[in-house]
């Protein structure tokens, strides 16, 4: 069996778990300053991918990432899905026929948050999914991560998640619904970060294990 086959199944069923552990959690959040649809979005995207665990067998990271950028896009609603999509698409042409890497890895995934960005409109400090993102981002492309070991280099990836999606705790919402409310987005987090947070936590506790 190809590593593809077990490894990006599990990583989707994780990120699966946390979000349906947390669901009540992330649709507070979302009640309170945005359309309140983001967690059964991100539910219906990630079954829609489970679903499709068996289609990964024997395909390259980038045509399994491919698929997955396509799946999210056409299974989820809101802007999820078309940041989602974007994300894994852009990561899936970086990464081409390279053999997958850390380097390889935290390449593509910078790609994948510009390609985000330009999507969105929007960049970090605009409480939004990117204040998870793009510090993760930033970690992961740093030359001396490249030589972390393991378990401290996932140590700080779920770190760094944590600490953004807290910094939106302040932030004044500009980007999608939650920007209506101006001044009074303040003193929430986050839905779109905080899911982001957990599914990255819970993605890097499968590379962890492995």
């Amino acid at each position: 069996m190809s590593e593809i086959a077990t490894t990006l199944p599990a990583l989707i069923g994780a990120a699966q778990q946390t979000i349906a552990e947390h669901a009540e959690e992330i649709a507070q959040l979302d009640q309170a300053i945005g359309d309140g649809d983001h967690v059964s979005n991100l539910q219906r995207g990630l079954a829609a991918l489970a679903q499709q665990a068996d289609a990964f067998s024997g395909l390259t990271w980038a045509a399994a990432l491919q698929k997955v950028g396509m799946t999210v896009m056409s299974s989820v609603g809101g802007a999820s899905g078309s940041l989602y999509g974007t994300l894994f698409v852009a990561m899936s042409k970086q990464i081409q026929q390279q053999a997958m890497s850390r380097a390889v890895l935290a390449a593509a995934f910078w790609q994948g948050v510009e390609s985000v960005k330009l999507r969105g409109k929007a960049d970090q400090g605009e409480k939004t999914m990117l204040d998870v993102l793009i510090p993760v981002a930033q970690l992961l492309a740093r030359p001396e991560s490249q030589g972390y070991p393991l378990a401290d280099l996932i140590a700080e990836v779920k770190q760094v998640a944590e600490s953004g999606v807290e910094a939106t705790r302040d932030m004044i919402a500009t980007k999608g619904r939650a920007s209506f409310l101006g001044e009074r987005s303040k003193g929430h987090l986050d839905a779109g970060a905080k899911s982001s947070q957990l599914m990255i936590s819970a993605i890097a506790d499968v590379f962890s294990a492995s």
